[in-house]
C-alpha cells in the first residue's frame, strides 16, 4: 500500500487540468479587443468561442474511448498538446489578421484539448473516490467554474501590457506546462484497491454505500433508456443556465434596474457561484443520492424562472440568479458520480463523454433561443417562462428515471438472492 499514489494529489491534478482549460470561459475579454485589432463584428469573434464549446463536446464524446484505452496520463498529455498548441495558434492567427486560423486554433485545436482535458481526470477521480464520488468530481470540475475569475483579470493586464499575439503565446505555454504537469500524476488505481475502511464502511447499515447499478461499457450505456433520460436533463439544465450567463447583464438592468456597473459586477460574482455550486451540490449529492440531487435542480428553478421576471428588486434579483447559477454548475460537477451510479466504472470515460453531446448542443441552441424569443416578445418574460416550462419537462424526467433504478436495484437483489 506504501507504493499507492495519494488520492488528494490525484484530485489536485485534476483541479489543475480544470482550471487551465476552464478559462475558455474568460474569452470575454478578448472580445473588443478583437474586434479592434481583425475589424471584426461582434458576431464574428463569438462565434470563435462557439466552435471551441462544440469541438469540446464532439471530442469529449469521440475521444471518451481512447481516454479508456490509454489511460489518464497519455490522454491528459494530448490534452496539453492541443490546448497548449490552440492557445498560442491563436496568437499567431491575429498576428497573421486571419480570422479562419482564429478558428481552426482556438475553435478546433484548442476545443479538441478542451474535450479531452475535461473528460481526462474525471472517470480517474471516481475511482480513486468510490465513497465520496461527488466531493472528488466537483473538486476537479469546481476548478473549470473558477477558471474565468482567476484567468480574467491576468488577461487583461496581458493584453495592456504585450498585446494581443503575444498574449496568447504566454498563456498557451503556460496552461501547456501546467496540464502537462498535472497529467503526470495522473493513474487509475491499482485492481481492487479500495481506500481504508471502504469494505466496513460498505458493511453498516447506518452509512452504507451503494453499489453500481450495472457495469455497462459506453455503446451498452446508450442503447438504454436511462442514458437518454440523464441526457435530457443535463441538456435542459444547460441550455437554461448558459442561455442566462448569456443574457445575465442586459436582462439585470431590464428587470432589476441595475445600473451598467453593477450589473458588471453581478456577471463578475456570477463565476464565484458557478465554481462554489459545482463543490457544494456535488458534494451534497453524496449525502441525499444522485436522483435527488438533481430533482432539487429542476424543482428550484422552475420556481425561480417563473419568479424572475417579477424579481423587480435589485437584491433579490441578483439571489435568484446566484442560486439558479449554483445549480447550472452543480449539474456539471454530479453528472459523473450518477454516470458512475447508474453504468458503473468499465468506462466511465468514455459514457461521460457521450453525455457531454448535451453541453454542445445546448452551447449552441441555448443562447440563440433565448435571443430569438427575445426578439420576437420583446422582453426577457417570455423567455424566462418557456425555460420554467423546460424545467418542469426535467423535473418530470428525474422522476421517471427512478421507476428505472428501482427496476434494476430490484434485479440486482433477485440475482443476490439465487
Amino acid at each position: 500500500m506504501s507504493n499507492v499514489k495519494n488520492r488528494w494529489l490525484i484530485a489536485l491534478s485534476g483541479v489543475g487540468i480544470h482550471i487551465s482549460i476552464g478559462s475558455v470561459y474568460a474569452w470575454s475579454v478578448f472580445t473588443k479587443p478583437l474586434m479592434a485589432e481583425l475589424n471584426l463584428s461582434y458576431t464574428e469573434v463569438s462565434l470563435t468561442f462557439s466552435i471551441a464549446i462544440l469541438f469540446l463536446g464532439l471530442s469529449a464524446a469521440f475521444l471518451g474511448h481512447f481516454v479508456e484505452k490509454f489511460g489518464p496520463r497519455v490522454s491528459g498529455t494530448m490534452a496539453s498538446l492541443f490546448f497548449g498548441i490552440g492557445i498560442a495558434g491563436a496568437g499567431l492567427a491575429v498576428h497573421l489578421q486571419s480570422l479562419l486560423l482564429l478558428y481552426f486554433f482556438y475553435g478546433v485545436v484548442a476545443g479538441i484539448g478542451l474535450g479531452l482535458g475535461y473528460i481526462t481526470p474525471v472517470s480517474t477521480l471516481v475511482k480513486w473516490f468510490p465513497d465520496r464520488r461527488g466531493l472528488a468530481t466537483g473538486l476537479a470540475i469546481m476548478g473549470f467554474g473558477f477558471a474565468s475569475m482567476i484567468a480574467s483579470p491576468i488577461i487583461a493586464r496581458l493584453i495592456e501590457g504585450v498585446g494581443i499575439p503575444l498574449t496568447f503565446a504566454i498563456l498557451g505555454g503556460t496552461y501547456f506546462i501546467i496540464i502537462f504537469s498535472s497529467a503526470q500524476y495522473l493513474s487509475p488505481p491499482p485492481k481492487d484497491w479500495v481506500p481504508a475502511g471502504f469494505k466496513e464502511k460498505a458493511k453498516t447499515a447506518s452509512n452504507r454505500i451503494k453499489v453500481d447499478l450495472s457495469q455497462l461499457t459506453a455503446n451498452e450505456a446508450v442503447k438504454t433508456k436511462r442514458f437518454w433520460m440523464l441526457w435530457i436533463m443535463l441538456f435542459i439544465n444547460i441550455s437554461c443556465g448558459i442561455a442566462i450567463l448569456a443574457v445575465a447583464s442586459p436582462m439585470a438592468q431590464e428587470i432589476a434596474g441595475l445600473s451598467t456597473v453593477a450589473a458588471a459586477t453581478m456577471v463578475g460574482l456570477i463565476g464565484i457561484f458557478n465554481g462554489l455550486g459545482r463543490l457544494g451540490w456535488a458534494t451534497f449529492s453524496d449525502y441525499i443520492g444522485r436522483p435527488n440531487t438533481y430533482t432539487a435542480f429542476f424543482a428550484i428553478q422552475m420556481v425561480l424562472f417563473f419568479l424572475l421576471p417579477n424579481m423587480t428588486h435589485f437584491l433579490l434579483f441578483q439571489i435568484v440568479v446566484f442560486l439558479i447559477i449554483t445549480c447550472y454548475g452543480g449539474g456539471f460537477s454530479s453528472i459523473p458520480a450518477y454516470i458512475g451510479d447508474m453504468f458503473g466504472t468499465k468506462q466511465l470515460g468514455a459514457i461521460h463523454g457521450y453525455m457531454l453531446t448535451a453541453w454542445a448542443a445546448a452551447g449552441l441552441t441555448g443562447p440563440i433561443f433565448s435571443s430569438w424569443i427575445r426578439e420576437t416578445t420583446g422582453s426577457y418574460q417570455g423567455t424566462l417562462m418557456i425555460f420554467a416550462g423546460m424545467f418542469a419537462i426535467a423535473l418530470t424526467v428525474s422522476l421517471l428515471i427512478r421507476l428505472e433504478i428501482r427496476s434494476l436495484e430490484q434485479k440486482r437483489l433477485q440475482k443476490e438472492a439465487v
